[in-house]
Formats: C-alpha cells, structure tokens, sequence
C-alpha cells in the first residue's frame, strides 16, 4: 500500500507545486503525491512554464488549500517554506515532518526573464532535493 506524502507552502502556487511535479515523476511508484497551501494564491504561469521547459506538464494542476485534503490521512508533510513550517496545521505534525525551506520564486523581482531566471534556480534546487535528497529522509 503507497504511503500519502503532502508538499506543503504558504499559497501552493510554486514551490509545493514544482515539489509534487518532480515528486510524481521520481516517486510515484511508492507514494500517493500531494500539494497544497496553508492559502489559495492560484497556480503562477512561471511555475507552469519553467516545469514544462523541464518535461513536467502541470496543465491539470491547481491551487489547494490544505483544508481541500482534510480527508487524506498523511504519512509524510515536507514543508518547503518556513511560514507553512511554523502555521502547519496541527493534526498535520503528527505525521513525519521533513522542513526543507526554498526562497520563494513569486517575490522575484526585476524583469521577465530575471524572474523566469530567478524560478528556474528554484526549480533545479526543489528537483534536486526531491530526486536525491527527499528519498533519504523518508
């Protein structure tokens, strides 16, 4: 039977996003795969753009709150900013709980191609951990 694991963020706008992309092509096999955020912010079109120039379709993803998935009992939470680490929901930390903080992409300042510039580094950091580092911890 898979284990459920939840990627958690404060909008489920990138980062958590990005994180259940890689985490569905690397790990699906063993676990169901979630995402979602302590708030709505609506799925970034750089985080679309940037996962599909990496082969990753996220064209049926969405923005989720966690409170959608309240009937999913967790196995794993990987909190992937240090504000969804500190407002995770209670019943949710007495899953495992992995912190593994990312600079947020949506505060990316500057013009077009800085900020795609700017999600595409974070991206290759959250496959990174996903692909070699998340496997260990779990």
């Amino acid at each position: 039977m898979k284990k459920n694991i939840l990627f958690l963020c404060t909008g489920n706008s990138c980062r958590s996003q990005m994180a259940e992309g890689y985490a569905k092509l690397y790990l699906n096999d063993r676990f169901n795969i979630y995402s979602a955020g302590i708030e709505k912010h609506g799925l970034n079109k750089y985080t679309v753009q940037v996962m599909e120039e990496d082969g990753v379709d996220m064209s049926r993803h969405y923005s989720k709150t966690v409170s959608e998935l309240d009937s999913i009992d967790f196995d794993i939470v990987v909190t992937v900013c240090g504000d969804a680490n500190e407002r995770c929901p209670a019943y949710l930390k007495k899953t495992k709980l992995i912190h593994k903080g990312f600079k947020d992409p949506a505060k990316a300042a500057g013009s077009e191609l800085e900020v795609v510039h700017f999600f595409r580094k974070i991206r290759k950091e959250i496959k990174e951990f996903v692909k070699n580092e998340l496997i260990k911890l779990i």
